[in-house]
């Protein structure tokens, strides 16, 4: 007899807790296998194919896409098994509106499980369970509540009358991101106004985005009428040509941590001029033994970690519940790459141990897996030490935000021909910027001055290196 079993948005690792549905890969209707990609969804981090645990007919899906749903919210039910005549389960009409009935009886999964460990979901069978559908919910916002199965076509954007749970004038409200709680007060909207979508009224971004797109700016505090005429009659801008930009996904990931970065870390910055005529000139040569190309940020991130190796006191983070400096003794090497979606922070494990050519496959592996949105959550976390190439942007030098919690970034300017003075003669040479920043809580300046002033003669000696390989 067929079972319908409940696939729900799984964890999908460090710490986020919800994520937006970018794109449906299965229609209801569909059979699926186990580990079958069924949705793609954006998290704070990455674009995330989600496999679903359940071999079956999907009978019904929770969201349509833009929806933003918290981890262990309804994603779809799977009939799992044969009807009592033989047929697949969902098979004929199961697959419509029957198929989403015979979800309010949840049964115990069968005993095959997915290869794939998500978190709340392994691989053997999971405990025998019953639970019972509360009744459908008119809409809420303008849109149906998230547990409630949707048909194909996007719920209507007409807004309804809220009749579904608020919040108490003096209770907590249903809020659990802090990027829900931030986008509402940076726009005047009051959440115990609103009835959220989520399961048991818990309010999710897309309902306050909801909300504004509506127009449903009535009960913004007097403060923010106040304060925007007098800000729009100074810059001479009328209101009607604002417009506002939700801080969400990855661009939202980044000014959270960067702001986390700036508050946490008394940072310093210094930065020396290195003439890279030799570096150059060796980096031309093994290119020209035969092999694969050897890029000029694999030889830069092989400098960094030979200095790491001599100053580990940069390869930190600290802990500032424990009041502790924490040291690795791995190298893993965060770099910064701008794509299309924003800017995110690929982590090269074990930089330590690769040498140029492995630096070298693994940049473009991940700068190609960024490019096309498909890094993963693990891909992007877990650096101890970011080398930012800002050169490609044409410029010469920054002083570079630190990525948080990590203890430093060194920051690399364009390689251009300058006048040098070398060997006594003003001469024309590759000449960069290098800038370190770092948390002043780790090391003193000295510290910093002798990583940098090493880095600098790696670039400018090559053979240096040749001291630690």
């Amino acid at each position: 007899m067929a079972q319908v079993l409940e696939f729900k948005l799984p964890d999908l690792g460090e710490g986020l807790t919800e994520a937006e549905i970018v794109r449906w890969l299965v229609e209801v209707g569909d059979v699926v296998a186990v580990d079958q990609p069924v949705v793609e969804v954006e998290t704070a981090k990455a674009m995330v194919e989600v496999p679903c645990p359940y071999g079956g007919v999907v009978t019904a899906r929770f969201g349509a896409e833009g929806t933003e749903l918290p981890v262990g919210a309804p994603l779809l039910t799977v009939a799992v098994g044969r009807t009592a005549d033989g047929r697949p389960a969902g098979d004929g009409s199961g697959a419509g509106t029957d198929g989403a009935k015979d979800g309010a009886r949840r049964r115990e999964p069968a005993a095959e499980g997915s290869g794939n460990v998500l978190v709340g979901y392994g691989t053997s069978e999971a405990p025998a369970r019953r639970r019972r559908v509360r009744p459908a919910a008119p809409g809420v916002n303008g849109r149906p509540r998230a547990p409630e199965p949707v048909r194909d076509t996007r719920p209507t954007e007409t807004p309804s009358t809220p009749t579904g749970r608020t919040a108490p004038a003096d209770g907590p409200v249903p809020v659990i991101s802090p990027l829900v709680r931030r986008l509402a007060r940076q726009n005047g909207l009051d959440l115990r106004k609103l009835t959220g979508s989520g399961p048991d009224g818990l309010i999710l971004r897309a309902d306050v985005e909801h909300a504004l797109r509506a127009g449903d700016t009535q009960d913004r505090p007097d403060t923010t009428k106040a304060t925007a005429a007098p800000a729009a009659a100074a810059s001479g801008v009328g209101t009607a040509s604002v417009t506002r930009v939700p801080l969400k996904g990855i661009r939202g990931a980044v000014a959270d941590k960067l702001s986390r970065s700036r508050t946490e870390i008394p940072d310093a910055t210094c930065w020396v001029d290195a003439d890279a005529t030799e570096l150059m000139r060796a980096r031309a040569a093994m290119n020209a033994a035969g092999g694969p190309k050897i890029s000029v940020l694999a030889l830069l991130a092989r400098i960094c970690t030979a200095a790491l190796a001599r100053f580990p006191e940069l390869n930190s983070s600290v802990d500032t519940e424990a009041r502790e400096i924490v040291r690795y003794a791995d190298v893993h090497l965060g770099f910064a790459a701008q794509t299309e979606r924003g800017l995110v922070v690929p982590v090269v494990r074990d930089a330590h141990t690769r040498d140029a050519e492995s630096l070298t496959a693994e940049f473009a592996r991940l700068t190609e897996a960024a490019r096309e949105g498909t890094l993963t959550p693990a891909q992007l976390t877990g650096g101890t030490f970011t080398l930012n190439n800002y050169g490609v942007f044409g410029v010469d030098g920054s002083t570079p935000i630190i990525n948080h919690p990590e203890a430093a970034m060194l920051g690399v300017g364009r390689i251009v021909p300058k006048p040098w003075v070398h060997e006594g003669e003003l001469a024309v040479r590759q000449v960069v910027q290098l800038s370190l920043t770092f948390d002043h809580r780790v090391c003193d300046g000295g510290t910093a001055g002798g990583f940098l002033r090493y880095v600098a003669d790696c670039v400018e000696q090559p053979a240096v290196l040749l001291r630690t390989l």
